[in-house]
């Protein structure tokens, strides 16, 4: 789990969080609502039950956004209205979604994106060339032993572009 780079690229600005609690987690996705504007991208990276959801729960919260924030598996998209003068959140779910940018062209999230927030949960290459600028989130669980470690996950959350240059990422540390 390292910073994402190309191979003439600057190492992207990254922050590690390690969240012991799925309360936790959502009050991580709190404070990354905080960072985010209209015309984000946010990738979610990580196994079945890693945390996806519950982290774009708390962005959710974080963004106040109208609508409960569950898993749109079966819907493949869900947007969830602000209730104040924010952004919309767009939370996609692209697991179903096996191939590339011309899958995803018929929930319109490039005419979404410039307005809203937009988190794709299994998006890692089918969604990339919607943005330059983007977040990568990535979950993973602790490694150890598994009766103590089973709530606990790694979090790297990476920017990608201008976009991230200057972003004060090194504030989810202490959500």
């Amino acid at each position: 789990m390292e910073p994402l780079t190309g191979p003439d690229q600057e190492p992207a600005p990254a922050v590690r969080v390690t969240v012991d609690s799925p309360e936790r987690m959502q009050r991580l996705g709190r404070a990354l609502a905080g960072l985010l504007r209209p015309g984000d991208l946010v990738l979610l990276t990580g196994e079945l039950g890693a945390g996806k959801t519950t982290l774009t729960r708390g962005l959710g919260e974080g963004l106040g956004v109208r609508g409960a924030v569950t898993s749109p598996t079966f819907v493949i998209a869900r947007v969830h209205p602000s209730l104040a003068d924010g952004p919309p959140l767009v939370h996609v779910d692209a697991y179903r979604l096996g191939g590339g940018l011309d899958e995803m062209e018929d929930l319109d999230l490039d005419v979404s994106l410039p307005d809203s927030v937009v988190v794709v949960e299994w998006g890692d290459g089918k969604v990339e060339e919607l943005s330059d600028d983007r977040l990568h989130v990535v979950i993973a669980r602790a490694v150890g032993h598994e009766e103590v470690l089973d709530d606990v996950r790694e979090v790297l959350v990476t920017g990608v572009g201008a976009r991230w240059d200057a972003a004060e990422l090194t504030r989810l540390r202490d959500a």
